[in-house]
């Protein structure tokens, strides 16, 4: 029987989100309304009580007009070894103590493998926790871009569209973001894998910047 997803740190995204959505003018029931959710979830998000789950946080960032660059740490590790924001380049390497990471519902965590928000390209290490997944069989995802993923260890399963895949370490696959998506963690073993996603600013609902 496999262990339970543990619990992880608050994401820190909740003040980025609720400082767009005040920018934007949007009431924080109208915003739940548009994505499905209760108001009192986003309110929880907002004041980084929950983390939201994949999907909810695509969904939140697409009306936000929000792209995923953007709700990192933008000068660099989420704790106290955070870049300082200069005008000088950033140090081309990034220690594992230096990764921005959002954590995510259910055991899902994002680490970002760049030092800066790089409006071209993500490159992210993924863990799947034993038993998460990025959104539930029934609500599968679609953004703009293309995705490409690497398998480390663990096993990984992908959804696209109507087509299932099961990826062992070593596999490694790519496919049309706006194809309707699923991740999940196969197994007792948790997954790590490269994910880098092009062109997720194609997306129409991300305004260019």
């Amino acid at each position: 029987m496999g262990t339970a997803p543990q619990r992880l740190a608050p994401s820190h995204i909740g003040p980025r989100l609720r400082e767009q959505r005040e920018r934007l003018g949007i009431s924080l029931r109208e915003i739940a309304r548009r994505i499905g959710v209760s108001p009192s979830l986003i309110s929880q998000i907002e004041r980084d009580k929950v983390n939201p789950s994949v999907a909810t946080l695509y969904a939140l960032a697409s009306e936000l007009g929000l792209s995923m660059g953007d709700l990192f740490a933008t000068d660099g590790g989420s704790g106290s070894s955070a870049r300082t924001h200069t005008d000088e380049p950033a140090d081309p390497v990034v220690t594992p103590d230096e990764r921005a990471v959002i954590n995510l519902a259910s055991g899902v965590v994002w680490e970002r493998l760049t030092p800066e928000r790089d409006p071209n390209v993500e490159f992210l290490r993924v863990t799947y926790d034993v038993g998460s997944e990025s959104c539930p069989p029934e609500s599968l995802i679609t953004h703009g871009g293309r995705e490409y993923a690497f398998v480390i260890s663990g096993r990984l399963g992908v959804r696209v569209g109507f087509d299932e895949y099961h990826l062992d370490p070593g596999h490694s696959i790519t496919f049309d973001a706006s194809s309707p998506h699923r991740l999940w963690a196969i197994g007792n073993e948790p997954v790590e894998a490269l994910w880098v996603v092009l062109g997720r600013q194609s997306d129409s609902r991300v305004p260019q910047t």
